[in-house]
């Protein structure tokens, strides 16, 4: 599958928080998302994760998980996650492109799993800088370039 779909957007204003739902966002190239405490010059701007994901956790957790509860800005529907690495680029929406910078980081006491003692980007989040920035909705395509 070479395309999805942006499934949700999340921000939160500072870094140590859980992020919460928006219907749109604007992405600012080299940058990140506007009003993201995660932007900025650095190589983890923009985090991912595969909606198939978060849906296996609720299912294993008996839980219901909101968009933004794994600290992700960006869940994505219908794209296999396995089929990206380093270096692949993401056009979100029109104009938007992300590169993957890194897949997973160490998990220190972050917020979500000290709130809900699981966490999902250690292992499964896409980490991603800004080639080109724009407008991205709920809803909008992702393509693999």
């Amino acid at each position: 599958m070479n395309q999805g779909t942006v499934y949700s957007l999340a921000v939160s204003p500072e870094r140590g928080q859980l992020k919460k739902e928006v219907p749109q966002v604007q992405v600012i190239a080299n940058y990140g998302i506007k009003g993201d405490g995660h932007a900025g010059n650095w190589g983890r701007q923009i985090t991912c994760l595969a909606r198939q994901s978060v849906v296996n956790m609720i299912k294993e957790h008996n839980t219901d998980f909101l968009p933004g509860d794994f600290a992700e800005n960006i869940q994505i529907e219908g794209l296999d996650f396995s089929q990206l690495g380093v270096g692949v680029k993401l056009k979100l929406g029109n104009e938007a492109v992300l590169e993957i910078t890194q897949i997973g980081k160490e998990d220190h006491p972050s917020i979500v799993s000290q709130t809900f003692g699981v966490s999902l980007l250690p292992s499964e989040g896409l980490f991603c800088k800004v080639l080109a920035g724009g407008m991205v909705h709920q809803g909008d395509p992702v393509e693999i370039l």
